[in-house]
């Protein structure tokens, strides 16, 4: 049976892409059958043909070293860097839930441990046209827990904090969060995970230093 968790971010450029990586990575070394899925991406750029290219897909797939196709790993990729609600008006079509589940139930089928990365943060917009979705509903509908993924530095525990109580309000379960950026020994770095922990009520699963190659940890335990 396949499982799968939620990576989500405390906001953008928490390192969110490189913490899934890292997980996606430890999973297919420790010989599980791992992959990667992103609703939707924006801010990638065009090939010498002018196709899009799958920019975290392409990443993801280059740290972990998995050989699934990146066809398969996100089916709404945009080229301006907006929230992608913005991004899908301007580039024209909208983003719908359906072909999201579809896509992910495709990779449950062949695929031991799925790990599905949000966009931003967790008040993330992926369609107001009238019609409104936001990565909560793709949470929901794809009956998925959460792995909360924040900058280990200056500001996590606000951050950390306000996103755990909107999540919790939003009846969505968090399996644990990484420390991403974390320097041991440094006190703003160790003391921000302690309180983290103590404030969400959440286990501290992991503190990742900047440019780790390796997670240093099997994460069956955060998939359910």
């Amino acid at each position: 049976m396949s499982k799968g968790v939620f990576i989500v971010g405390t906001g953008t450029d928490v390192g969110k892409t490189y913490v899934t990586a890292l997980l996606v990575k430890a999973l297919s070394k420790s010989g599980k059958s791992a992959a990667y899925y992103k609703a939707a991406m924006s801010g990638n750029s065009r090939d010498e043909s002018g196709k899009l290219i799958a920019g975290d897909a392409r990443s993801v797939k280059n740290i972990s070293g998995i050989s699934q196709l990146e066809n398969e790993m996100c089916p709404y990729v945009f080229e301006h860097a907006y929230s992608p609600h913005l991004a899908a008006k301007t580039e024209g079509g909208q983003i719908e839930l359906s072909l999201v589940t579809e896509g992910f139930e495709a990779l449950k089928k062949r695929y031991e441990f799925i790990t599905v990365e949000g966009s931003g943060g967790i008040v993330c917009p992926l369609r107001y046209d009238g019609e409104e979705l936001y990565l909560t509903d793709v949470i929901r509908a794809l009956n998925l827990s959460c792995v909360l993924v924040a900058d280990a530095g200056l500001g996590a525990i606000n951050s950390v904090v306000l996103t755990a109580e909107y999540m919790r309000a939003h009846r969505i379960k968090i399996n644990g969060i990484i420390m991403n950026k974390f320097i041991a020994g440094d006190s703003i770095c160790e003391d921000n995970a302690y309180m983290c922990e103590k404030l969400t009520g959440v286990k501290i699963a992991a503190c990742v230093p900047q440019d780790a190659l390796e997670l240093g940890f099997t994460p069956e335990f955060l998939y359910e």
